[in-house]
């Protein structure tokens, strides 16, 4: 009976421990947010919150969005910032970010995206999700999508040149739509 009960102690011991560490990591990293406003059928600001950094190995962040039309569905994930886009400024926001961590993941299977939709999220129930409601009718989401460095095999963040973003875009049925993009930067250590 002792034995149990101090096991079982151990074990709340190591739970409370993890999540201590697990809460250490996520308040460590700062975070960023990103507005863009555009017109669409009416006038929206869209709102990106995004972690900053990351550890380039690879890490789960949260990512919340605010402001955006229902009825144009987007992807969020992180993404090799174009030639000729300048994050700071959004007038170069002309090119479609690309290549994405795990490209554009419609099933779900990389964890490096999240579509977030009003009529097709049920499609996709790994990493899709409807809108949540805003004000004055807009839509938010708040997701978690994995990141890290290496983007694919030639392109890593940070490296050659290569910067990157945690990405808003328009989503597959729509993806030439550049009004949606919203980039906030993203170093990784």
């Amino acid at each position: 009976m002792r034995s149990a009960a101090r096991t079982a102690s151990r074990a709340t011991v190591a739970v409370l421990g993890a999540a201590a560490l697990t809460l250490g990591l996520a308040s460590s990293a700062s975070a960023a947010t990103v507005n863009r406003t555009i017109s669409d059928g009416g006038s929206y600001t869209l709102s990106v919150t995004a972690p900053s950094t990351a550890p380039a190995s690879g890490a789960n962040v949260n990512v919340t969005g605010s402001g955006f039309n229902q009825a144009q569905g987007i992807y969020v994930g992180l993404c090799a910032v174009p030639a000729g886009v300048n994050v700071n400024n959004q007038s170069t926001w002309n090119s479609k970010p690309t290549p994405c961590l795990g490209g554009q993941d419609e099933t779900g299977s990389t964890g490096a995206s999240h579509w977030i939709n009003n009529e097709w999220h049920w499609m996709s129930p790994n990493n899709a999700s409807p809108y949540t409601s805003g004000a004055g009718g807009t839509g938010g989401f708040n997701v978690n999508i994995h990141v890290k460095a290496k983007i694919n095999a030639s392109v890593t963040c940070g490296q050659s040149g290569v910067t990157c973003a945690i990405v808003t875009r328009a989503d597959h049925f729509d993806s030439n739509d550049r009004k949606y993009d919203v980039y906030v930067p993203v170093t990784f250590s």
